[in-house]
């Protein structure tokens, strides 16, 4: 015979102190676990919308960010002329030369300095980026000492609002407009003339070039014929592959640090589950010598003893996770290591993350409740009606 369900179901009620102190401590393990994915996966998403799969972005070989890069004007008028730019209106080329640098600024309220990617833009450079909008204020005049910042960055730090006034490359720079880039790090840059910003650092050359494919497909074919031109120095990558190696360090220290916490945290989970478990078979011994003597057998004990350790996981990770996706209404602001600047995202909940959430939830279940239902099920029926 067979243990219903509801029989562990009601043990758990029984004992509703126990139950839930057992699943808070899950809870908390599991709300810790999902919060780490979300943090990674969140900068993930944030840094692969940055990139589009139509563009092209071409930085100096070995350079593993435009920061590091750097492309003269003669190798960018080469990669200019290529036949797999696209046109646009008026038969413009979708081709922007480019310039990043990182400047130190102060942050609103604390006062504490952050590195701000600092991006000098060309024409095109908008028309590469639909998710980049005018919000408020108006676009820069070309050849001037006007600025665009971000969302992120007019609201986080001094003098990034509009009409506001910053000072760096020896030269004062007047907020005209702030641009609405999503949830994207294009959001916390702040964007200029490429010109102008080069003669303030003194910059000769540009950090990379970015253009817009004639045919997605002609990728492979541009990419072996520019990177052996032996005229060149130069890579090519999709715009949205390079962002998403962007992510990739930060991203996996956040989940190496998420996993030794959570780790740690579920020690403790674990213990909790199996004290509450071996407490409810030593005050059921005379039950269980009952359901023994009713012809039970020992593996739906067994079963029974399990069942309720799997009810404690998964109650406690739905509780966790419900907790963690309040987590999403949160935007944190955290360097980017690859370019050393400061990247604002915001956590994202994915099917993903539920599952391996709930999954972890279960398995600190089986493993808190596996030797209490062994012991359960081992018990002699004379033995445990005597103890009872």
């Amino acid at each position: 015979m067979k243990i219903p369900f509801l029989y562990s179901f009601r043990n758990l009620l029984t004992r509703r102190l126990t139950t839930t102190l057992t699943a808070s401590g899950m809870a908390l393990v599991v709300f810790v676990f999902s919060s780490i994915l979300m943090l990674a996966e969140g900068l993930r998403k944030t840094l692969v919308n940055t990139g589009s799969s139509g563009n092209v972005v071409i930085i100096r070989k070995a350079a593993t960010s435009e920061v590091q890069s750097g492309i003269d004007r003669q190798q960018a008028s080469i990669v200019e002329t290529q036949p797999e730019v696209a046109f646009g209106e008026h038969g413009r080329r979708l081709l922007a030369k480019e310039l990043v640098v990182l400047i130190n600024l102060p942050k609103r309220g604390s006062n504490k300095p952050s590195n701000v990617v600092i991006r000098g833009i060309s024409g095109s450079s908008l028309l590469l980026r639909p998710q980049a909008k005018l919000a408020e204020g108006r676009m820069p005049r070309p050849g001037s000492s006007e600025i665009l910042a971000g969302r992120s960055i007019a609201k986080r730090f001094k003098g990034g609002g509009i009409g506001e006034t910053l000072r760096f490359g020896m030269r004062d720079w007047t907020v005209v407009g702030i641009f609405d880039a999503g949830n994207t790090g294009f959001a916390s840059e702040i964007w200029g003339d490429a010109d102008q910003l080069m003669q303030a650092f003194r910059r000769p050359v540009y950090s990379s070039v970015l253009f817009q494919l004639r045919d997605p497909a002609e990728f492979k074919k541009f990419k072996m014929r520019i990177e052996s031109d032996p005229r060149l120095t130069l890579e090519a990558k999709r715009e949205i592959t390079y962002y998403e190696d962007q992510s990739k360090m930060m991203a996996k220290f956040l989940r190496i640090l998420g996993l030794s916490v959570t780790i740690i945290f579920s020690l403790g989970a674990i213990i909790g589950a199996m004290v509450t478990m071996y407490s409810a078979v030593a005050n059921r011994t005379n039950e269980i010598g009952t359901l023994r003597a009713l012809g039970f057998q020992r593996k739906s004990i067994l079963g029974a003893f399990l069942m309720e350790s799997f009810i404690l996981g998964f109650l406690g990770g739905c509780t966790g996770l419900f907790f963690a996706s309040f987590m999403q209404l949160l935007t944190i602001s955290t360097m980017n290591f690859q370019t050393f600047s400061e990247l604002a995202f915001s956590f994202s909940l994915t099917f993903g993350i539920i599952s391996k959430s709930l999954t972890f939830s279960l398995i600190m279940g089986f493993l808190g409740g596996v030797l209490p239902a062994v012991r359960s099920s081992r018990m002699n029926i004379v033995d445990a009606l005597r103890a009872g």
